[in-house]
């Protein structure tokens, strides 16, 4: 396996897959790199270098008391690029992992970087506040906490089998593996890690992050996100990141790197390569 320790003594486990330009990819809660096998298997196999990591306390990664914050992800993620000596590195965040790229280029800078993207990523910020009132109330997000809480297997399940990937909307192909490999993703990362992950993907504001975004940047999302609603996400993060290109993918749910994979490939390999 390969890993690499942070400087706070975490071990992350990344794959690396490919040669070429590297693309790094950045998965959402509670699921590790493996939830973005489709993509980098078409870019590995497209003449590109695809790395992903799992989130330090989920998939194969160390599972820290501490950290499970989005400044301490960025700093992960900037760790990575850095201990690979990446450059011109194009990074694509979904859902949590728009997050961490956000604050990675908050953080960070893009000098390492050539092109970002955010699918279905939660900034500029899910909660709702006085000055982002399109957000979703806190009482939403102490709900996922108390399913966490209570029954944290059970809780996966139901996102899996029901807004995460639409499978409750009338006339939606279910499938039971997509489920079966979200719940074991899930279930492979800490408890403590992805309750606390609930905070930091909800409550955390991107929005002085995304106005430092100065590379082209592409911004994708489902109107029928139930997990990420498009109202308070997608488009208004394409209003704050000058230059970008926003796609809207009608009737698509949170989950559409995985139902809407061959889209989503296309639309990103045209970004990459434009």
């Amino acid at each position: 396996m390969a890993t690499f320790t942070t400087l706070d003594g975490t071990e992350i486990y990344y794959k690396d897959w490919g040669t070429g330009q590297p693309i790094v990819f950045s998965h959402g809660w509670p699921l590790s790199s493996d939830s973005w096998e489709s993509q980098m298997l078409f870019f590995a196999s497209h003449g590109y270098r695809a790395i992903a990591h799992d989130r330090r306390g989920h998939g194969r990664s160390s599972q820290p008391w501490e950290g499970n914050d989005m400044d301490t992800y960025a700093d992960d993620l900037a760790q990575l690029i850095e201990t690979l000596d990446l450059s011109e590195v194009i990074l694509f965040g979904f859902s949590t992992g728009g997050g961490e790229v956000s604050r990675y280029i908050g953080r960070h800078g893009t000098g390492r970087l050539a092109k970002a993207g955010l699918i279905s990523a939660v900034p500029p910020l899910m909660l709702k506040t006085e000055s982002n009132p399109k957000g979703a109330p806190i009482d939403v997000f102490d709900g996922i906490r108390a399913g966490s809480i209570a029954d944290r297997s059970q809780l996966y399940r139901d996102v899996a089998s029901g807004p995460f990937y639409g499978f409750n909307r009338e006339g939606a192909k279910v499938s039971q593996g997509l489920i079966d490999s979200f719940w074991l993703q899930g279930m492979l990362a800490g408890h403590k890690n992805t309750y606390d992950c609930i905070k930091a993907f909800s409550e955390t504001d991107f929005r002085d992050d995304l106005k430092k975004f100065d590379i082209p940047t592409l911004v994708i999302h489902g109107d029928d996100d139930q997990i990420v609603p498009i109202q308070a996400a997608g488009p208004e993060s394409a209003k704050l990141i000058e230059g970008s290109k926003l796609i809207v993918y009608p009737g698509a749910p949170h989950g559409l790197t995985d139902t809407h994979k061959d889209q989503v490939n296309a639309d990103l390999l045209a970004f990459v390569k434009s």
